[in-house]
């Protein structure tokens, strides 16, 4: 569709959404063309900006281990997650701040307490406060483009990332994939991490 006319019929289909009218066909395809257009230019700006990319990704199904800590300590996954944060950071020699999107208060607070229990009661938590700001900044989504930034390369890393070695075997959104894996793989950190005296190759979505 030419710009001009998605984005008239684009205004079109806002303002019917407001007035709980019925959007037409064309008003319909408009909205989808510009929300893909939009995706592709978040991507651009963030390769641009030197963006880098880290994601934890659970399998469906995969459920609760038996064997987890208490709710007072942060998933293995969360943990996976704040590490390659952190070799990020290491092999740069800066700070790193942890900005959040706002839930609801009494689940953010249990969230804040469960970092406060891995940076300060874990060795490997405490170790990682050389590079990582251990008290994380809450901020709403609709507020700060970060965050709608980050919210668009999880839905995508949810439809169009798979690992088949490590059990991620869902189906995708083909289109989805064609237009943004190779996105988020050029995004993705990659560099060194480092267990029990070994170094190893390591990958910003685990």
């Amino acid at each position: 569709m030419p710009t001009a006319a998605r984005q008239k019929h684009c205004r079109a289909f806002l303002t019917k959404g407001l007035q709980k009218a019925k959007a037409s066909a064309d008003e319909f395809c408009a909205y989808g063309q510009a929300c893909i257009e939009m995706g592709r230019g978040i991507y651009q700006l963030l390769r641009d900006h030197k963006a880098v990319l880290f994601a934890s990704a659970i399998p469906r199904g995969s459920g609760r281990n038996p064997g987890a800590a208490a709710e007072d300590y942060l998933r293995k996954d969360q943990v996976f997650l704040l590490e390659r944060f952190f070799y990020f950071l290491e092999e740069k020699k800066e700070h790193g701040l942890l900005v959040l999107d706002a839930v609801e208060k009494q689940s953010d607070r249990r969230f804040v307490r469960r970092m406060e229990a891995y940076f300060t009661k874990t060795a490997p938590g405490r170790y990682r406060t050389q590079w990582i700001v251990p008290t994380p900044f809450f901020v709403s989504s609709d507020m700060a483009y970060p965050i709608q930034c980050a919210d668009l390369c999880i839905y995508c890393v949810n439809w169009a990332f798979r690992l088949p070695s490590q059990g991620m075997i869902e189906p995708v959104r083909e289109e989805i994939r064609a237009e943004f894996l190779d996105w988020l793989r050029d995004l993705q950190f990659h560099g060194e991490g480092y267990r029990d005296g070994k170094v190893f190759e390591t990958w910003g979505i685990c």
